[in-house]
């Protein structure tokens, strides 16, 4: 990005040109982990394979996934492949459950993922005038420097407001008036609320496109955000353990799935159960391979996201469907496998309530209860509290399967996130 503003030729290269580097990238990858990394050595000699085994892309299959577990197993530097002089910056995950996920960047790592970035936020229809309010966390929180080194290099001018505080970040957006909004959607929600609380009109406001990441969110979210706020909102995709946000971006102009920048990082799908590797369309949970990285490569990385690859649209380059959900976000209710967004999508298709929503699990007895707790929209009558919780009630039944008592509350009563929203209670 930072030698021409405006697409790569990468982008809409052909597709033979596109395999041809992911081929010579991937196996100077391999290579550098295999000469590098004592973890990525022993782990590809105990499953028998060698960096010069693979000779196409699909060879890709015959080498062993890398989980989570293999980046806490050696916490907090042991997957680095370079030395640590070497490292300019460690980012970690929140290791809410367990110890954090630590990765590395070298300089070339840091600049390459300021490129993917500001490609994304190019995608998403920002330009170098543009003004940029980032309201992802700061920190060993990958969201915010990501979304900022990517928009600098674009050229925007960055307003690094960072989570949190919401009712200054209403005021920044009065009167710095940014063009674009880079926050999790969840958080967005609140932002909205806020503004409707101080009598802004979206319309009037310079803000013209939300890029929203860091959790899942469905197509009733986005139109609900597109009506309240009066702008385009657009999916990013990435997490750490990867690089971070910017492994690919939505294109404003299809809004048809994230585009994976290919060229960096390469997509497979797999069977969850079985770790075979599924044809393009089908769905199962995403698995990275990093092309280009130095200080931390990945191999083969199983994220838990479950999603397929679809044709590429905007761009040469494959889309990924938009996430249903994680294979670890997965509830089974009474045999029934639930995702928090499908009841998420029921919510925004009931006129009358607000997406601000808790699940809650627990038992009875032997059985698994679900009571689902959802905020009403401000303008709602109690006399409209029954029907709106029996409405919801039954298209939970109808279209997810499974029985769940609703209770409608008054706005503003479930707790905010700043961040990620916690969306699920279990207390079974």
């Amino acid at each position: 990005m930072s030698s021409k503003v405006g697409m790569h030729a990468i982008e809409n290269a052909s597709i033979d040109e596109l395999r041809g580097l992911q081929l010579s990238r991937l196996k100077n990858t391999l290579n550098h982990v295999y000469e590098n990394s004592p973890v990525y050595r022993e782990k590809f000699k105990a499953h028998g394979v060698h960096p010069d085994d693979l000779k196409t892309l699909s060879d890709l299959s015959k080498f062993p996934m890398t989980t989570k577990a293999d980046l806490r197993d050696n916490y907090p530097f042991g997957m680095f492949c370079t030395p640590m002089e070497q490292v300019v910056r460690v980012h970690a995950s929140s290791g809410t459950t367990g110890k954090p996920t630590v990765v590395g960047y070298t300089q070339n790592d840091v600049d390459m993922w300021a490129d993917v970035v500001a490609r994304s936020i190019y995608a998403a229809g920002g330009r170098p005038k543009d003004k940029v309010h980032i309201s992802y966390g700061y920190g060993l929180f990958t969201g915010g420097l990501g979304a900022h080194y990517g928009a600098e290099r674009l050229g925007c001018t960055v307003i690094p407001m960072s989570g949190g505080q919401t009712q200054k970040q209403v005021q920044l957006i009065r009167d710095f008036d940014p063009d674009i909004i880079m926050v999790t959607p969840s958080y967005m929600l609140n932002i909205a609320d806020e503004m409707a609380r101080q009598g802004m009109d979206p319309e009037k406001l310079a803000l013209r496109v939300g890029i929203f990441g860091a959790e899942p969110w469905t197509e009733a979210m986005r139109e609900e955000m597109q009506r309240r706020l009066s702008m385009d909102a657009v999916d990013i995709y990435g997490l750490s353990e990867v690089i971070g946000p910017g492994v690919a971006q939505e294109c404003v102009e299809s809004k048809d799935g994230p585009t994976i920048w290919e060229d960096h990082f390469y997509p497979e799908i797999i069977d969850p159960l079985t770790g075979e590797v599924l044809p393009d369309g089908e769905e199962g949970e995403l698995v990275f391979t990093s092309l280009t990285k130095e200080a931390m490569p990945i191999i083969r990385y199983r994220t838990r996201d479950l999603t397929r690859l679809l044709p590429g649209t905007s761009r040469t380059m494959r889309r990924m469907g938009k996430i249903t959900g994680r294979s670890d976000d997965m509830l089974i209710i009474r045999g029934v496998n639930v995702f928090p967004t499908q009841i998420e999508e029921q919510i925004c298709n009931t006129r009358g309530l607000a997406p601000h929503y808790l699940i809650e699990l627990f038992k009875q007895g032997n059985m698994d209860c679900v009571t689902i707790r959802v905020e009403q929209q401000p303008e709602v009558h109690g006399s409209q509290l029954n029907g709106l919780a029996n409405e919801l009630a039954g298209k939970v039944k109808t279209f997810i399967g499974i029985s769940s008592k609703v209770e409608v509350v008054p706005a503003g009563v479930l707790p905010r996130s700043e961040g990620k929203a916690k969306r699920v209670l279990d207390k079974r």
